[in-house]
């Protein structure tokens, strides 16, 4: 397998406008959250009744694009460049060494990581291998204390801008015309979708879900699928419930693959037995 110009230049493209790098907006626009604030909450919901939306300017930071430390408004992904091209690595090293299964992310959002790894495959005209996009499509579960008591904390189930459609997901597939029958969804919470998951064979597993709750349905479920040699990767490691859940999963099954660090926020690591 060989990266000639042409593919490079494609999923340099790729990543470019996936991270909307192309134009560099000096202002974009995110959404005002809810919060404890009473009076500010009636005022959102006042607001959305109306059809409109309080949002707040934020300036475009290109090193916090590179890392993924933004909330990006327009685009596809908030995983920024380094945690792309780790995830490249990561496919072309499966690809590379004939590592059997498919690839899949838990947690999408606008589904930007799914969509480049199907531009992967499409670059390498890899037929053999199915993208599997799982995620609710209406945002982050509530937390199960009683179950998940690292989650008690948690209040990303509240972000309006965490939740989005499986049409809309659809929609940004077909937007780069890689909406086929190579991409899979799974709508629904993990702990319905991943037991019974239809999946063989995984040769890159790539984790997205925030919460200790997410995190340990999909490696609980999912890891085992995993071909040695194939890949793990973490993005919300920084988070320390999410951390919690890798640590007690690693531990509980004895997985001492040397755990590297992509850019203070993910981490990956390669299967060895």
């Amino acid at each position: 397998m060989q990266l000639d110009i042409t593919t490079s230049l494609y999923l340099d493209l790729m990543k470019r406008c996936l991270l909307d790098e192309i134009y560099q907006n000096n202002i974009e626009y995110s959404p005002v959250e809810t919060t404890n604030n009473l009076f500010k909450n009636a005022l959102l919901k006042l607001v959305e009744s109306r059809g409109l939306k309080i949002v707040k300017p934020q300036f475009f930071n290109a090193e916090n694009r590179q890392t993924g430390k933004d909330w990006p408004e327009r685009a596809h992904t908030m995983i920024g460049w380094k945690r792309l091209n780790n995830l490249q690595f990561c496919v072309e090293q499966v690809l590379k060494n004939n590592i059997e299964g498919d690839l899949i992310e838990t947690g999408v959002w606008r589904g930007g990581a799914t969509i480049f790894m199907r531009a992967i495959l499409k670059a390498y005209n890899v037929n053999n291998k199915v993208v599997w996009v799982a995620d609710s499509f209406k945002g982050l579960p509530q937390p199960n204390i009683e179950k998940y008591p690292q989650d008690r904390n948690d209040t990303f189930y509240k972000y309006k801008y965490l939740q989005v459609s499986l049409s809309q997901v659809k929609e940004n597939f077909s937007r780069y015309n890689l909406l086929d029958d190579q991409v899979k969804f799974l709508e629904g919470w993990f702990k319905d979708t991943l037991p019974n998951a239809p999946i063989e064979r995984l040769a890159v597993l790539r984790l997205d879900g925030d919460m200790y709750e997410s995190t340990w349905d999909a490696l609980s479920n999912l890891y085992p699928k995993l071909s040695i040699g194939g890949y793990t990767i973490i993005d919300d490691f920084f988070l320390e419930n999410c951390q919690q859940a890798v640590y007690d999963y690693r531990k509980q099954h004895n997985i001492e693959s040397e755990i590297h660090h992509i850019d203070g926020q993910g981490i990956y690591w390669q299967r060895e037995h």
